[in-house]
This record gives structure tokens, sequence and C-alpha cells, in this order.
């Protein structure tokens, strides 16, 4: 029996990875997919972000949130169970697509593929990469790496804590093909410089291509027959098979929003939250008076996003939630407040 091909979707916080999937759901050539998101923290968001997209192509019974820590972490405990029950459906997915959180190596995920329970029923179709070329082009990977490094160093509880940079180079290192994502922010002239950048840390022979909001067919992420389960010594990895690392530095809670009036309004008033309380990522859904459609947010720094996704569903009632996301030490009580407090403010921004 043929085994069932898997896409791993790697990559940083606020790279895009997300908006990539929900491009992917929209062309998917007749493949049934179904998608495992690992969603940082105890909140799953991800998941309600995708759902929706392409009901025939992925329905809500193949879509499976982990929310228990990073997946490459939790193989054995979260990866397991997922692979059985997807492919224990009536139907199961003629592909597979796998949404690591911002902080995984992938790597470990790889080498569970060459497991012999998985082995026989599943391989690697490929391992993409997905990297936000702006921050690449102003010489980091995320909107403020120093600080986050910084907090790293003065934390004696972390043990042999991996550099963000080390986490960046391992996606780059273990991908087929990389994605640069948000190419609408540069400039012709700056693709050399960030091609540089990124190829510097890529393994021979891997795809380097552009692309803006995620917009990129599925021809060209799956179908990619790499096998990376029996190529793992060309994707070489900062740490030694096996060695554990921790995201204790990160903290992630949810917001539960009442219904905006000005999504413009409310966008400028959150990338003002972001930058007074040094978030990360703000990431999520809103309702908007009067509109049947729901509001979907994706925040990275102060840089805001939305547009309107789908509507509400019959069985759902229209409500926001935003995931916040930032080192230790964020204050949860008072960016719930500051978000709320936007609501009449953005009306009249």
């Amino acid at each position: 029996m043929s085994r069932i091909p898997a896409t791993i979707i790697t990559g940083f916080l606020g790279a895009g990875k997300t908006t990539l999937i929900r491009h992917m759901l929209q062309d998917t050539s007749g493949r049934r997919l179904a998608l495992i998101v690992n969603e940082f923290g105890d909140v799953g968001v991800d998941g309600q972000l995708v759902t929706g997209c392409n009901d025939a192509a992925c329905p809500a019974e193949r879509i499976v949130e982990l929310a228990n820590g990073c997946l490459c972490c939790t193989v054995a405990d979260d990866f397991l169970p997922a692979i059985t029950s997807l492919l224990s459906l009536p139907e199961p997915p003629d592909h597979i697509v796998i949404e690591t959180s911002g902080l995984a190596l992938p790597k470990p995920l790889i080498q569970a593929f060459a497991w012999p329970d998985v082995r026989t029923r599943l391989t690697v179709d490929g391992v993409i990469a997905v990297v936000d070329a702006a921050a690449v082009r102003a010489g980091r990977f995320a909107d403020d790496p120093e600080k986050v490094q910084a907090a790293r160093e003065a934390d004696p509880a972390l043990d042999h804590e991996s550099p963000l940079e080390e986490v960046f180079e391992e996606q780059l290192m273990s991908a087929d093909l990389v994605v640069a994502n948000k190419a609408d922010l540069l400039a012709d002239g700056d693709w050399p410089q960030i091609e540089a950048a990124i190829r510097h840390a890529m393994r021979p022979g891997a795809g380097l291509v552009r692309t803006r909001h995620g917009e990129m067919p599925a021809s060209v992420l799956l179908g990619m027959g790499a096998a990376a389960e029996d190529d793992l010594d060309s994707r070489p990895s900062h740490h030694a098979d096996g060695e554990d690392h921790e995201h204790d530095d990160f903290a992630t809670f949810v917001v539960d929003m009442p219904a905006i009036g000005d999504p413009a309004g409310f966008a400028r008033h959150v990338a003002r939250v972001a930058r007074e309380h040094d978030v990360l990522r703000i990431k999520g859904f809103l309702a908007v008076a009067g509109k049947p459609m729901r509001l979907l947010v994706q925040g990275v720094g102060d840089r805001v996003q939305h547009h309107y996704d789908r509507r509400w569903q019959p069985d759902e009632t229209p409500a926001g939630r935003l995931v916040v996301i930032g080192l230790q030490g964020l204050d949860e009580r008072a960016i719930g407040a500051d978000l709320r407090a936007g609501l009449e403010a953005a009306c009249t921004s």
C-alpha cells in the first residue's frame, strides 16, 4: 500500500504560515487534505483561522489542533495519536499538512517519520520554511530578536536554550523549499541581499521562492516527493539528535473581545497596544457590528493586517478572540483592558 504524503510547514512567529495554508486550501486539485495545527500555548485559535477555507478539501473532522506545547518536544505524546486518528477516518486523507509552532525545530519531527510504526504508512513529501522577508531585509528574523535573546541570557533557569538565530537556521537547514513571504513590503533592489542572507543557511538543492500574502499554488507546495525521513544526513542541525529545548521564556494568552465598530481604527489601536506592551504577536478574529462576516486579524509587532475571511456560520455566536504572544512577564490584565478600551477610541480615530 502506498504511503500517504505529509508536508511540514515551519517558520518563525508571524512569518505567514497560517496565511499560506489558507491559500493552499483554496487550490487542492481534488486532494482530500488533513491538517495538524500546533498552536503555541493552550489556546487553539489557528485551527479556527483555517476552518471553513475549503470545507470540501479539509472539513473540520480532518483538522487536529495540538495545544500541549511545541510539537518537536511532544512528538511521541501528540504526533502519533494525531496521525492515528486521521488514518482511522472512514475516508483517510490523501495528504497531511502539519503546521508547526513558530519555535519548533523541524528535524525531530522528520525523524519521527522514520519510526517503524510510521514509515510504513507515511512519508515526508517536503519541508517548507516560511520566512518574513521584510525582517530579513532589516538584518533579523523577527521584529525584535535582540530583546528576546536578552531575556534568554538573563534567565539563569534556562539550560542549553537554543538562541532564536539557531531556531531560524534549523528551519532553513531542514527545508526543501523556503518561501520568502511579504515580498509586497520590499523593493526589487532588496532581493539580492535577502536571497544571499537566506541561502547562507539553506541546504544545497533546496528551492527559494518569493510570495506576497502567502499566495502560493498548492502545485508548488505539495507533491515534492522528498522522502525527507530517508534524507536526514543532508539536513544538518545545531543540536544532538533527540536533544530537548524549552520555551519557558514565552507567554501566550487569549483575550475575548466584544464586537467592534471600525476595523481600520481598531487595527491602529492594536498596533499601539503592541508597541506599548512589547507584544511580539497578536492574531485571531473579531465580530464587527452590523456585518455578517468574520474579521481576521494578524499582527507582528506593530504591523497589523485585517480582512474579512468568511461569513459567520448559523451555529456560531459572532464574538472575537485574540491570541497575544510575547515574553514572560506580559501583563495579561493590562493588555486585555487596553485592547477592550480601544473599542470606543477606534470609532473616533
